[in-house]
């Protein structure tokens, strides 16, 4: 079991009962999952730099990402419709624990000038979203052989009600928000 969960069970959960009052323990927000999303726009001149988004991807999540498609076609970018253009992963269960670990406990501190992530990404839902402009922030990407900075959001579905759970949730698994 990860770090995180165990974290979660134990003492995340009975802090938002005691700030929201919960009447069940169903009710509590929990993480329903994690998604990385990957645009390779130049994935329509050149179908060599889609191959390397997955395969950095599958490195940084650790299972293989689905190649998204263009849903119309778009004359000015040279766009059909059908064209694969860009690379999701989604993540659940322990994969998503372990994810979310790495991401706040290594990956953010890297960024260049970090002072926190945005408190205003939240959708009025309880869902969050984060982009990252380059992939070099995680560990896993190594730096010689990245051909092209390339950068991805990471949606952090959570179960949450309102902003203000899911922020509260966020914050107490670590999430750096701006103060």
């Amino acid at each position: 079991m990860s770090r995180l969960k165990e974290k979660y069970s134990q003492e995340i959960a009975p802090s938002l009962v005691e700030k929201f009052k919960y009447s069940s323990t169903m009710a509590v927000p929990k993480l329903d999952k994690i998604v990385i999303n990957m645009g390779v726009g130049e994935a329509v001149s050149n179908a060599k730099a889609l191959d390397k988004a997955v395969e950095e991807l599958t490195e940084i999540a650790g299972q293989k990402p689905v190649i998204t498609k263009a849903k119309k076609s778009i004359a000015g970018f040279k766009l059909r419709e059908g064209m694969p253009i860009g690379a999701k992963v989604t993540l659940r269960g322990q994969r998503m624990y372990d994810f979310l670990d790495k991401l706040v406990s290594v990956s953010l501190p890297r960024v260049r000038d970090f002072r926190g992530i945005s408190k205003k990404a939240f959708d009025g839902r309880g869902n969050y979203t984060l982009g990252v402009k380059e992939q070099l922030i995680f560990p896993e990407i190594n730096y010689d052989k990245v051909d092209k900075v390339r950068g991805m959001d990471i949606v952090i579905v959570t179960t949450a009600q309102s902003d203000e759970e899911a922020r509260e949730l966020l914050t107490q698994m670590g999430m750096p928000f701006q103060k």
